[in-house]
């Protein structure tokens, strides 16, 4: 810390940063009307990088609230009771395996072996520590270095999407899963691929990609994913060209358009309407093709039972 760095507590509110979204969803300071300045003290890097986190962590939290209150999401913990992810309200998920402190509420364990209860308490309390530890980690005001934390089955972002993969989406009864991936989130659907290849191509419809980084050569993506993915993805990068511009690739995997900006982050927005009819078009063509299927094999019923 530099000798004239103010300590690194900051509001536990947006208004205390004087911050508030306005009508159009845009995060804007209550006096100036300003977007979100990064730098708020100069030469003072590691202050604003700080502060950013924690506002960060503030705007996550009502992000989760607008899914759970507006769009009637659900909300359920990741193991151990680290983290969250939001699923469709729709009861067409299978029910997630409790958290180790949640079985341990649930039984008194009066007919267990004593050495089992001592087993389970040693457990239950090591959850807990690991939880405290976490909620420092989560919130600058407790602890003031970021420390990584490894989240069982959940430590990479690959790791996290097939974990979300086996225990979620795959139990959903939805006739239709979509994929946006944006950046690094394009390495790891490739990566989903390669270890659930079958069950992916099954249930999957379409997948956008924005600016993403995978690259199917370095990840040894084998020729029937690289062929899947030329039919059903579709990756809108940065690029000065309109949007859905098509735009010149090495790789031999998904075609590639404008995202109608330059910028990295804002690709995902800007291709939004373009991503939305991407999908559209997909499942229309997939439930004609299904009826094509099921007329077809009407036809050879009825041919049999003459």
């Amino acid at each position: 810390m530099k000798k004239d760095e103010p300590p690194l507590e900051f509001p536990d509110t947006l208004e205390g940063f004087e911050y508030a979204f306005n009508e159009k969803g845009q995060l804007r300071h209550i006096r100036t009307g300003e977007p979100f300045v990064f730098n708020a003290r100069e030469d003072l890097h590691r202050w604003n990088q700080k502060r950013y986190e924690a506002l960060g962590e503030i705007i996550t939290k009502y992000v989760y609230e607008l899914l759970e209150k507006d769009c009637n999401l659900k909300k359920i913990s990741l193991p151990e009771g680290y983290g969250v992810i939001v699923l469709n309200p729709n009861e067409n998920y299978i029910e997630v395996e409790k958290t180790k402190s949640q079985v341990q509420s649930s039984s008194d364990g009066s007919d267990e072996p004593a050495e089992k209860r001592e087993r389970k308490d040693k457990t239950f309390k090591e959850a807990k520590k690991r939880r405290d530890f976490y909620e420092k980690y989560r919130n600058p005001q407790k602890e003031k270095e970021m420390v990584p934390l490894y989240i069982r089955d959940n430590g990479s972002p690959e790791e996290h999407l097939i974990y979300v993969w086996d225990h979620f989406i795959t139990h959903s009864a939805a006739e239709n899963t979509f994929f946006v991936a944006h950046s690094y989130g394009g390495l790891a659907f490739v990566e989903l691929m390669i270890q659930r290849e079958a069950d992916v191509k099954n249930k999957v419809t379409a997948v956008a990609l924005t600016d993403s980084v995978h690259n199917v050569w370095h990840q040894e993506a084998g020729k029937t994913i690289r062929e899947w993915m030329r039919e059903n993805c579709c990756n809108w990068v940065s690029s000065s060209e309109p949007l859905d511009t098509s735009v010149e690739s090495m790789l031999p995997d998904c075609p590639r358009v404008s995202a109608g900006t330059e910028r990295h982050e804002l690709t995902s927005w800007k291709s939004l309407p373009s991503v939305f009819k991407f999908f559209t078009e997909a499942s229309e063509a997939k439930s004609s093709s299904l009826r094509a299927a099921l007329t077809r094999r009407s036809h050879r019923i009825k041919h049999e039972e003459i």
